[in-house]
């Protein structure tokens, strides 16, 4: 098992010691994954732009957690299903859509398990997916600027996803109690 320094501000490459300020002041702590990503300061910048970006597209905090956690799923990412277990809560997402996205299980509301599901075709197929997948995604009402925001959402996501991958980010401790592993899906 691997792991890489989980840094703090003291820790950290001067070119992150602001980042991991304003991710404290933010956050209320340093997240173990910014912590991580704080030892190279470029690549903490990006996650937390990226993250800025996606927040403020055309999505709900219902969609933001369909695409979020979607991709975690997919990834099997240990860190990132709980910590947007935590958020969707604090956003106040009903806990049926986050339990079914933990699950792998169909959504109910068909207009999400169409984001859910062209989610999955783009990261499972690398993009690659075909005009009748596209057509049944606008069907239901989305467009192709939320294709285009899936990728950006999918963009922050592999950042944050191989970083724990790779890292064995330790899960923080108001994350802890919505603990998954892939093995339990389905």
């Amino acid at each position: 098992m691997t792991t890489l320094k989980v840094h703090t501000i003291e820790t950290a490459p001067e070119g992150s010691k602001a980042l991991l300020e304003q991710s404290q002041k933010e956050n209320g702590m340093i997240p173990g994954l910014h912590g991580v990503l704080a030892g190279t300061p470029g690549l903490l910048e990006a996650y937390q732009t990226i993250h800025k970006l996606f927040t403020n597209t055309s999505f709900n905090e219902e969609e933001l957690t369909v695409v979020w956690q979607t991709i975690n799923v997919e990834h099997a990412c240990h860190y990132c299903v709980p910590a947007h277990t935590a958020i969707a809560k604090m956003m106040k997402v009903d806990d049926a859509i986050t339990e079914a996205l933990r699950n792998e299980t169909p959504l109910e509301n068909p207009r999400l398990e169409a984001l859910r599901t062209m989610t999955l075709l783009i990261t499972r197929n690398r993009g690659h997916v075909s005009q009748e997948e596209l057509d049944a995604f606008y069907k239901v009402g989305y467009t192709e600027t939320q294709v285009l925001e899936i990728i950006l959402g999918l963009s922050q996501k592999v950042i944050s996803n191989y970083t724990n991958h790779i890292a064995n980010t330790p899960v923080d401790a108001p994350f802890q109690k919505f603990a998954w592993s892939k093995a339990n899906a389905k």
